[in-house]
Parts: structure tokens; C-alpha cells; sequence
């Protein structure tokens, strides 16, 4: 297993667990270090909650997939169905989410939950895609967003060249991780204050909308459905299109162990959140509609700006600057979320030991943040947006179509479960059904990504049987493991959490 090491790591040691315990004054909470053990606090309350599920679902979606689901269904009425029917199947998800959160109260988000319901194998095959495809591409789609919106105000008049959106882009994704790596109270409270800069954004698009609509703009409108050319090879992109600018509600299940009254503030936050951004993508879409033609956002790099740009003539140049705040708040919330899946796969021994340490003075689990640096910027500096979002969808919808599947199945496996909050059975039902369903269509609709996907998903089940298996690795390799691991930790100033110590 990756935990075994021949050399005893620092953690066995007294110089770092001696700086965590008598020589530091203070944490990142304010506390003396001496007064309180090495471990991730309680810090995320419902305010906080609520804000890491709406700062992640909205970010770059609302401004990209509208073309992306036009696109793929052809007709104004179809795309606002296809954003409707996303909205009430991400809400049936995240309904199932906030079942399993309440009865499982372990972080880790889907990696837990396969753990608990099927086993080891198929945990790992999915935190070793979450680490290879899933959260590196996720956060390439996203900031590349980020760069093209932030650039936009100084490009009115021509085209941005590709290698200053990537190179702001790179910038950003370094300022997420330090921030992520430096304080968790820090990382939250900005959050919330993006969560507010982006329902600004939303609103910004959806008022001059409704007078639009009030004023008697409906042209767009008029035989919505007319030119629908939705077919079994476009509807599951437009889906995919639509879930992903939805995805993002089962965030808060990554850091169970850091909510403070989980069984309450889970299902509130998730029910909040959900109601909140479904009303917010559907009127931002209409509004989109009441002054764009559906031929002219097919040609629009940014559609969020080409709306402004029509009613608001010189306030448009702020809408790119929120939509990049917004963006850069769904990075940070992607980043804080999903580390908690590695640092929880390391202590169960599925990925290396140092991902399960946590910094000696802040508290975070630094190695577990930066692990995704190098892998996001191959993705970045060497992918298209949409061909990423492919990409990542197959593996992502296909886990998360498992996890509810083993919703169902812990509810006659473990029937005597405390379950706080419970869905009806019929929605796991559906919604499991529907993510596997859009996950086989898209073998047809798109085989060239969804093959990849599938082909480097494969490959977790060999390296399941190699690094977590076989116990009887070679000596060399064990030492060479103990050493990288004691060097990391004396650069990382890092030491085990005080209660992984079971493992």
C-alpha cells in the first residue's frame, strides 16, 4: 500500500509535531497550537455551506454552456427545456447527496461513498480519475474562463490572443492553491464574498432581461421549437452541456467533517443552493433570449458580454470583470472541495501517505491542494474548453451515477443505518438511471472523447493491483518511498493529522 514505508517519516519524529504542539502561538482560527490538535476544525457553518455550493455551480457555465446546449437541441424552447429538466434532475441529485451526507459523516465526497457501499477497487478507480482527468480538466475548463472574462474589458475591439488567456489563466490557478494552502477561514470567507460578486453578475444579466420582456422584446421566443434538431447524438451534449453548469452541488459532501451540524446544515444548504440557482440559470437564459437571436449567441465567444454590450452600452465593461470574480470563486470552491477527497483516499491508504498531512501553523492540508498544480497546467496548455468538457463529463457522471445506484443498494445492505434525512426511493432510482443513460449515449455521440475517458478510467484497475495490492514491493522502492515522503514533509512543514494515526 502507498502508507507502508521502510524509513520512518518525519511524523514519527519530535521536530515538526514539536513546532505543532508547543512552539507556535497561534493557528489560523487564533488559538494557541498547543491548546488544540493538528486536524482540519469545524469551520464551515450554513452561511458557509451555502456559499461553497452556489460559488461552485456557478462560475463558467452560465456564460458557456448556453451555446454548448443551443448547439447540440437547435431551437431556443428545447435549450430552455434542456436547462430546466438539468436544474430538476441536479436537484434530485443533490437530495440523494444530502441523504448519504447525513449518514455517513465522513469527508470525501463520492470516493467515500463508493467505499462504503461497493469497496475498495472501484474507490480507488474513482479518486484515480478524479487525480488523472476529472478535477485537472475541471479546473482547466473553468479557468480558462477565467482568463477570457478578465482580459475581455482590454480586448473590446479585437480578438484576445490564446497565449495571454492561458498565461493569466496559470496565474489564477497558483493564486486559488496558495490561498487554499494558506488558511481555510480565509479560503471561506472569500468564497462567500465571490458567491455574492457572482448572484450580482446573474442579477446584472436578469433585470434588464425582465424589462426586456416587459418592454415586449419576444421576438426570440416566437416558434421556439422550430429548427429542433435534438437527436440521440446531440441530446447527451446538450446535457452534459447543462449538468456541468449545475455541477457543483455535491461540493459540500467533499468536506463532511469540517460542517458544523451536518444533519441540519446539509440538506439546508443543499436545498437552498439548488432553489436558488435553478430560478437564476432559467431567468438568465431568458433573458439572454429576449435581446440575443439564437444564431447570434451560436457566434458569440462571450455571451454574457454580447448581452451587456446591447443594453448597457459603457456599464458592460464591469459584467466580464464579475463573470471572472465568478469564475475564480467556482475554482477556488473546486479546489478547497476536492482536496478533501485526496487527503480522505490517503488515509485510507489509496493514495500516498503526504496527501493525508496537514500543514503544522495552518491547519490545511497542503500537499493535498497542490498535488493538482502540475497536472492542471498539461491540461490547461494543452486542451480545447470543449473537448475538456467531454472529456472529464464520462468519468465524472458515470461515479456519480454509481453513488446513488449505492444509495439504493445501502438501503438494503445496511437498512439498520441511521438516516436523518431520506429521499424517496424513486429518485435515486431516476437519477441513476438518467446519469448512466446519458453516459452510454455518449459512447455513440461522441466515441472519440467518452473512449479516452473510459480507456484512462481502465487503468485505475491495474494500478489498484499494483499500488495498493501488492505488499511485497521491492525494499528500493519502499526506501525510496519513506525518503521522498520524510522530504516532503520537512519542505511542506506538514504532519500527519493527530487522528490518522488508526491508519
Amino acid at each position: 500500500m502507498f502508507r507502508k514505508a521502510a524509513v520512518p517519516t518525519v511524523s514519527n519524529g519530535s521536530y515538526l509535531q514539536g513546532q505543532a504542539n508547543g512552539k507556535l502561538s497561534s493557528t489560523d482560527s487564533g488559538q494557541p497550537a498547543r491548546e488544540g490538535k493538528v486536524v482540519l476544525k469545524k469551520k464551515v457553518t450554513l452561511l458557509r455551506g451555502i456559499s461553497i455550493i452556489i460559488g461552485t455551480i456557478i462560475g463558467a457555465g452560465i456564460f458557456i454552456s448556453p451555446k454548448g446546449i443551443l448547439k447540440n437541441t437547435g431551437s431556443v424552447g428545447m435549450s430552455l427545456t434542456v436547462w430546466t429538466v438539468c436544474g430538476i434532475l441536479s436537484l434530485f441529485g443533490a437530495l440523494c447527496y444530502a441523504e448519504l451526507g447525513t449518514c455517513i459523516k465522513k469527508s470525501g465526497g463520492h470516493y467515500t461513498y463508493i467505499l462504503e457501499a461497493f469497496g475498495p477497487l472501484p474507490a480507488f478507480v474513482r479518486v484515480w480519475v478524479e487525480l488523472l482527468i476529472i478535477r485537472p480538466a475541471a479546473t482547466a475548463v473553468i479557468s480558462l474562463a477565467f482568463g477570457r472574462y478578465i482580459l475581455e474589458p482590454f480586448f473590446m475591439q479585437c480578438e484576445i490572443p490564446e497565449l495571454a488567456v492561458k498565461l493569466i489563466t496559470a496565474v489564477g490557478i497558483t493564486l486559488v492553491m496558495v490561498l487554499n494552502s494558506t488558511s481555510v477561514s480565509w479560503s471561506a470567507r472569500i468564497q462567500m464574498f465571490l458567491t455574492f460578486c457572482k448572484l450580482v453578475a446573474i442579477l446584472i444579466i436578469i433585470v434588464p432581461g425582465v424589462i426586456q420582456l416587459i418592454k415586449g422584446e419576444t421576438q426570440h421566443f416566437k416558434n421556439a421549437f422550430a429548427g429542433n434538431d435534438a437527436s440521440v447524438m446531440g441530446l447527451p451534449l446538450a446535457f452534459y452541456s447543462g449538468m456541468y453548469a449545475y455541477s457543483g452541488w455535491f461540493y459540500l459532501n467533499f468536506v463532511t467533517e469540517e460542517v458544523e451540524n451536518p444533519e441540519k446544515n446539509i440538506p439546508l444548504a443543499i436545498c437552498i443552493s439548488m432553489i436558488i440557482v435553478t430560478v437564476g440559470y432559467v431567468l438568465t437564459n431568458v433573458a439572454y433570449f429576449t435581446t440575443i437571436s439564437a444564431g447570434e449567441l451560436l457566434l458569440s465567444k462571450a455571451v454574457a458580454v454580447t448581452f451587456a454590450e446591447r443594453l448597457m452600452g459603457n456599464f458592460s465593461l464591469a459584467v466580464p470583470v464579475f463573470v471572472a470574480l465568478s469564475c475564480f470563486g467556482s475554482m477556488n470552491g473546486g479546489i478547497f472541495a476536492v482536496s478533501r477527497m485526496f487527503f480522505v483516499a490517503s488515509r485510507e491508504g489509496h493514495l500516498p501517505e503526504i496527501l493525508s498531512m496537514i500543514h503544522v501553523r495552518k491547519h490545511t492540508p497542503l500537499p493535498a491542494v497542490i498535488v493538482l498544480h502540475p497536472l492542471t497546467m498539461i491540461m490547461l496548455f494543452n486542451g480545447d474548453l470543449y473537448s475538456l468538457l467531454n472529456f472529464l463529463s464520462f468519468a465524472r457522471w458515470l461515479f456519480i451515477g454509481l453513488v446513488v445506484a449505492g444509495l439504493i443498494y445501502l438501503r438494503y445492505k445496511r437498512p439498520d443505518m441511521p438516516r436523518p434525512f431520506k429521499v424517496p426511493l424513486f429518485i435515486p432510482a431516476l437519477f441513476s438511471f438518467t446519469c448512466l443513460f446519458m453516459v452510454a449515449l455518449s459512447l455513440y455521440s461522441d466515441p472519440v472523447n467518452t473512449g479516452i475517458g473510459f480507456a484512462i478510467t481502465l487503468t485505475g484497475i491495474p494500478a489498484y493491483y499494483l499500488f495498493i495490492v501488492w505488499d511485497n514491493k521491492p525494499k528500493w522502492f519502499r526506501q525510496l518511498l519513506g525518503r521522498v515522503t520524510t522530504t516532503l514533509q520537512i519542505l511542506l512543514e506538514v504532519i500527519p493529522a493527530e487522528e490518522d494515526q488508526k491508519s
